[in-house]
C-alpha cells in the first residue's frame, strides 16, 4: 500500500479558497490552507491525479526537507547532506527555484546558486561525477523555500507551471493566464446550466477553461508532461489507471460556449486553440465586435470577459468601458455579466451599479471580478442605471 506523504499546491493570491474546495472534492486528506499555497496529503496516485484535476493549482510540491538556517554555510551544509542519490545520478539534469520570505535571505538567486553548489559538490565529491544543471528540461526541478530562517526542499511533481496546458499554441498581445481564466469562471458561478459568451475572447482561454469545466475534463490533459514522470518512482500503470479514471467521469454539456472577437488574428487562434482543447464540439467562435451585438433569444446568459486594461492596448477607457454597459444595458437583458480590470477609475463609466466586486490579481496587477445582473424586467431600471 502507497504510503501518503504532504504536498503543497501552489496558486494565484486569492485562489485559495477555490484551491481549497476543489482538494476537497478530489479526496485530498489534512487539507491545511496558507497564503497563495494550499497543503495537503495523499499517496503517489494522488499526487498524479493533483496533477492533471486541479485547475486552480499552479504546481505540485512534494516536500522532502526541513531544517532551520542562520546563514547562507548552513544552507550549503544541509543540502549537502542530504541522500540526493535517491532522487539524481550523475548523468541526470536538474534545475533549482527558490522563493524567500526573511530578512536574513533576500537574494532567491543566490539562495538557489547555493544549493546547486552544495548537490553538484555532493555528486562530485562522492562519485567522481555531478549532474549539469538544464533550466528548461531538467530531470529533476528542485524547489528551495525560506521561510524567516526555516528552510524546505521540495520536488516539483508539475516540472513546467500547471497554466501551461497543452492546449495554447498561439497568444494574442495580453493572454489570460489559464489558471486564471479557470478561477474567474469558478469564481463568477458559472455551473454549465445556461450558454455563456465571452464577448472579447482573444485566444479563447476563458471559452475552453468553461467548457472544460462544464465537461469535467481534467484541465491538464493535453499536457505533453509532468515533472514526475522522470522521477526514479515513475509509475506509467498507476499513471494511466489514474487518466483513465478522471477521464471516465467526464460528462455530456448540453448548452453552448460562444467567443467573439473582432480581430480576424485573434478569432483564427482561438479556433486553434479550441481544436487543440478538442473542443470544437462545445464552443462556437466568430468575428464580431461586441458593441454591434446583441443576446440571441430570450434564455438566461452567462457573460465573462476580460476586456483591455490600458496596460498593453491602448485605447480611449472611458468611452470603450461607457460602450461596455451601453450594450450590456441595451443588448443582453436576462444577463448576469462578469468581467475583469485593473482599471478601477474606468468602471465608473460603465454607467451601471455592480452587485459584486472579488478582488483578484492578474498577475502583479491588482484587479477586480465584476459582476453586473441585467434583468430581463422592471428590476433592470430600478437596480441598474445608475443616471
Amino acid at each position: 500500500m502507497e504510503q501518503n506523504f504532504k504536498m503543497v499546491a501552489k496558486t494565484l493570491h486569492g485562489f485559495e479558497d477555490l484551491l481549497e474546495d476543489e482538494l476537497k472534492r478530489l479526496g485530498a486528506q489534512d487539507i491545511r490552507k496558507g497564503t497563495r499555497n494550499v497543503s495537503f496529503r495523499g499517496d503517489k496516485g494522488f499526487m498524479y491525479k493533483a496533477n492533471l484535476c486541479l485547475r486552480t493549482a499552479i504546481k505540485i510540491l512534494k516536500p522532502i526537507q526541513y531544517f532551520k538556517i542562520r546563514n547562507e554555510k548552513d544552507l550549503y551544509d544541509q543540502v549537502y547532506k542530504m541522500h540526493w542519490d535517491k532522487y539524481l545520478t550523475h548523468s541526470d539534469t536538474f534545475a533549482i527555484d527558490a522563493t524567500v520570505a526573511s530578512e536574513q535571505f533576500t537574494h532567491s538567486q543566490f539562495i538557489a546558486l547555493k544549493t546547486k553548489d552544495a548537490i553538484a559538490d555532493k555528486f562530485r565529491n562522492t562519485e567522481g561525477k555531478r549532474p549539469n544543471v538544464d533550466l528548461k528540461f531538467p530531470t529533476l526541478r528542485i524547489h528551495v523555500h525560506i521561510q524567516n530562517n526555516d528552510c524546505t526542499i521540495s520536488l516539483d511533481s508539475s516540472g513546467g507551471s500547471l497554466h501551461k496546458r497543452g492546449y495554447k499554441t498561439a497568444t494574442n498581445i495580453a493572454p489570460i493566464n489559464e489558471v486564471l481564466a479557470a478561477g474567474l469562471v469558478m469564481l463568477s458561478g458559472w455551473d454549465g446550466q445556461c450558454d455563456l459568451l465571452d464577448p472579447m475572447c482573444g485566444s479563447g482561454t476563458i471559452a475552453i477553461e468553461a467548457a472544460m469545466i462544464a465537461c469535467n475534463i481534467p484541465p491538464n490533459i493535453n499536457r505533453t508532461e509532468f515533472g514526475f514522470e522522470k522521477w526514479q518512482d515513475w509509475d506509467v500503470d498507476l499513471f494511466e489507471k489514474i487518466e483513465e479514471s478522471c477521464l471516465n467521469k467526464i460528462r455530456e454539456f448540453h448548452h453552448n460556449i460562444y467567443g467573439y472577437d473582432k480581430a480576424p488574428s485573434a478569432v483564427q487562434k482561438a479556433k486553434d486553440n479550441v481544436k487543440n482543447a478538442n473542443l470544437s464540439d462545445y464552443i462556437q467562435i466568430r468575428r464580431a465586435d461586441f458593441f454591434e451585438t446583441q443576446k440571441e433569444g430570450d434564455e438566461k446568459l452567462h457573460i465573462l470577459f476580460n476586456p483591455p486594461y490600458g496596460e498593453r492596448l491602448h485605447i480611449e477607457m472611458e468611452q470603450f468601458y461607457a460602450d461596455i454597459g451601453n450594450t450590456l444595458k441595451q443588448g443582453y437583458l436576462n444577463t448576469n455579466a462578469w468581467f475583469i480590470t485593473s482599471n478601477l477609475e474606468a468602471l465608473k463609466f460603465v454607467g451601471l451599479r455592480p452587485s459584486r466586486k472579488i478582488k483578484v490579481f492578474n498577475g502583479k496587477l491588482e484587479s477586480r471580478l465584476v459582476k453586473y445582473e441585467m434583468y430581463a424586467g422592471s428590476k433592470k431600471a430600478k437596480y441598474q442605471d445608475t443616471n
